[in-house]
């Protein structure tokens, strides 16, 4: 399977690799479940940096959607855990178990222009791209000042995670484009109704 089909489905303005695979699942953005298959899983992982681009992989079959579902469903846990001030320990073991394994090894070669680019040193191995994304988690949790920039989206028909990295911190939205147009609008259509309801009238 030569993966990188097509990113046009994809959003990528989470911030980080683990949480654009939260992301893909469904009711995130009122979206429906966007890891349907072998074929978009492979389409992901390139379009999201977790391989590189060009990278083959014929090996991905359902089993790989099966788990890089249940990593998603950790790893929205344990950070929806973190935002509310609970635990997860569940979450936090079975992402932690992942993030234990070896990521996939990288080389650098020559491209067609001479330039030097990313490749990896072997097959890419389920096992070993759970690993690179579950790392991303720990990561992340464990950087105070990426920790601290953690946010859930306000708009009211979307869950998404991301990373606040606006100057002064006040991002409200994973997307300002998507959600944060959809809420203006939504703000000036209430604004429109409420100016055109007659005022009621004294008796």
């Amino acid at each position: 399977m030569a993966a990188g089909r097509s990113s046009r489905d994809w959003r990528f303005d989470s911030g980080r690799p683990c949480l654009d695979l939260v992301a893909t699942g469904a009711g995130t953005s009122g979206a429906c479940e966007l890891l349907d298959g072998a074929e978009r899983l492979a389409d992901w992982l390139v379009a999201a940096g977790v391989v590189p681009g060009g990278t083959r992989l014929d090996a991905v079959d359902d089993s790989w959607v099966v788990r890089f579902r249940q990593l998603r469903t950790g790893v929205d846990r344990l950070l929806s855990a973190e935002l509310g001030g609970r635990r997860a320990d569940a979450a936090l073991e079975r992402v932690n178990a992942l993030a234990a394994g070896a990521p996939p090894g990288l080389r650098a070669v020559r491209g067609r222009s001479g330039a030097l680019v990313r490749t990896l040193s072997a097959d890419p191995e389920c096992g070993a791209l759970l690993a690179a994304v579950a790392r991303d988690a720990v990561e992340l949790l464990t950087d105070p000042v990426a920790r601290a920039g953690l946010r859930r989206c306000e708009a009211d028909s979307c869950r998404r995670l991301y990373l606040d990295t606006s100057r002064g911190h006040r991002r409200r939205w994973c997307s300002s484009e998507v959600c944060g147009n959809r809420e203006r609008v939504a703000r000036h259509r209430r604004r429109a109704a409420a100016v055109t309801v007659p005022a009621p009238t004294a008796p």
